[in-house]
């Protein structure tokens, strides 16, 4: 477990399609460079967390909304995949304490915040977190979007919470970069590079008041909404910005996936001494 004194770095993680990483073997494309960007994540922090707070592109709510579930049922939120994958089960425990911890910042910070205790785990969080912590021995728990995606309430909620990364609670922003299903093929590559490229360059290198500044106005970049019709996949980016925001950032994914989606994942802020760093 992380120890008193250790500050976490936030994450962003391009989290894949649907119950991916059951379907490897099944679906076109080859998915191991992502699965080995998510598996280096717990390599390379070093330590095992406390818990795991996930911003998932799949939850949204009138207000910020906090999953208290002990132990957090599954929400098979996709469909046309085989039926096995309707009955998969990653039970990892919740985190009920953090989730009150979760509402007292939010609450301190003015934002209004509920409370659920029925919300399952979805595939913006199951997935990627099977393939970080595949003993599902490390409490989750989910904090939805707001509704409206305004970046700026999700880059205050993120400063609100970022004392969690100092009482050992990784926080995870799950989405993808590039989220357009009407345009998930060849003719995806052109808007993919180019907004993927601008948000590299804003995120990693911009200074931190440019990267807020260049963040907020996300819809201004190249091929934004080219790339993001809906911004849900986007979004939880602000989350992970905003709990980091005065840190360094880096690229810890990138790829062209089957040379028709780029799409990339960041770390902000510094690992735990002593850790490994991976970079892309």
């Amino acid at each position: 477990m992380s120890s008193p004194g250790i500050v976490l770095p936030t994450y962003f993680v391009s989290h894949g399609g649907g119950p991916w990483p059951w379907l490897e073997d099944q679906l076109p494309g080859d998915w191991s460079n992502l699965r080995e960007s998510l598996r280096a994540i717990p390599a390379e922090l070093g330590l095992k967390p406390r818990a795991v707070l996930v911003v998932s592109a799949h939850w949204e709510e009138s207000a910020f909304t906090v999953q208290t579930h002990p132990n957090p049922p599954m929400y098979y939120d996709y469909g046309g995949f085989p039926e096995f994958t309707y009955h998969l089960r990653y039970p990892a425990p919740g985190a009920p304490d953090v989730a009150a911890r979760v509402g007292e910042l939010l609450r301190e910070a003015d934002i209004e915040v509920r409370f659920d205790a029925d919300r399952g785990f979805d595939h913006g969080t199951f997935a990627p977190l099977f393939v970080m912590y595949p003993e599902a021995d490390v409490p989750i728990l989910q904090l939805s979007l707001r509704s409206g995606y305004d970046p700026a309430a999700h880059l205050a909620a993120g400063r609100a919470l970022a004392p969690l990364r100092g009482e050992g609670v990784l926080i995870v922003g799950s989405g993808f970069s590039y989220h357009n299903l009407r345009k998930f093929g060849p003719e995806a590559a052109v808007a993919s590079g180019e907004f993927e490229h601008w948000l590299t360059e804003s995120v990693v290198h911009s200074a931190p008041g440019q990267r807020t500044q260049r963040l907020l106005d996300w819809a201004q970049a190249p091929s934004a909404r080219e790339s993001h019709p809906a911004e849900d996949h986007l979004i939880p980016l602000m989350v992970a910005v905003g709990a980091a925001e005065q840190d360094t950032a880096a690229r810890i994914y990138h790829e062209n996936f089957m040379d028709q989606v780029t799409s990339a994942s960041y770390r902000l802020g510094a690992l735990p001494a002593g850790a490994g760093r991976v970079t892309a």
